[in-house]
């Protein structure tokens, strides 16, 4: 069931990112990867941490506006690609949805999200409990210093 889930959460990320990269050829500029929980009963409360990898180096970073569900205690964890980050400082800011969020079944699945600088995030999650999905006010993503 697991190479099930994994093969589904690979076709949807391919996919996602044919919609989410504008450019044709764009390369990412970083990686992210992200885990994080949720303590719910109706609108949620969620946190995340994790590290962004930029030119090599890897920086600890915050997350803070995730929903992962609606009710009991849930877990997430996120990997994904960062586009158009010219920049360190650009990472820091309010991501918001910029194409539709999937569930690839199993509490798998992808998002996509852009902040304030122009940088995008594809993300591909697993959660157990519920699909990763943003919050009303979008997702505050930064470095922690």
């Amino acid at each position: 069931m697991k190479h099930v889930i994994v093969g589904l959460v690979a076709v949807a990320a391919v996919g996602l990112s044919a919609v989410v990269v504008s450019a044709k050829g764009a390369k990412p500029a970083a990686t992210l990867e992200l885990s994080g929980g949720s303590v719910a009963a109706g609108a949620g409360v969620s946190w995340g941490h994790g590290s962004l990898t930029y030119r090599g180096k890897r920086y600890p970073i915050e997350a803070e506006g995730f929903n992962v569900g609606d009710v009991g205690v849930t877990k997430m964890n996120a990997s994904g690609k960062v586009y158009n980050l010219k920049k360190l400082q650009d990472f820091d800011g309010t991501y918001t949805a910029v194409a539709a969020e999937g569930t690839a079944g199993g509490g798998a699945g992808v998002l996509a999200m852009k902040n304030q600088n122009g940088v995008r995030v594809n993300l591909v999650s697993t959660t157990q409990g519920a699909s990763l999905a943003l919050g009303v006010d979008g997702v505050k993503l930064k470095l922690k210093h």
